[in-house]
């Protein structure tokens, strides 16, 4: 596994791109056995896409999104499903980093 740097973490994408490209891509297999896959994609490609993760210390990660999320994503069928399905994306993908990066997780 990765040995991790919060300083380097200030550079995530020069250091550290491989995984977080695992990290989203792992969240994202993980909810795919779990929703449709149609608010799954929406979601993944306009919504977080755009979307930036940072290092908060003591092992913890957030995600923060882009302005608006709801209005990235065009025929949201049901805005409840929407913010059921990004929450639990967000706090996987900030699981998965946990993990990859080798903090324990609740």
């Amino acid at each position: 596994m990765t040995t991790f740097d919060p300083e380097k973490f200030e550079e995530k994408y020069s250091h550290y791109l491989d995984e977080l490209q695992e990290a989203y891509k792992n969240a994202y297999q993980y909810m795919h056995d779990r929703y449709d896959s149609t608010p799954l994609r929406s979601i993944d490609r306009q919504v977080l896409n755009e979307s930036e993760p940072f290092y908060d210390g003591n092992g913890e990660f957030r995600v923060e999104l882009p302005e608006n999320p709801h209005d990235r994503v065009q025929n949201i069928p049901d805005e409840e499903e929407f913010d059921t399905i990004l929450a639990e994306f967000v706090t996987r993908i900030e699981t998965e980093l946990q993990r990859i990066f080798e903090f324990e997780t609740n």
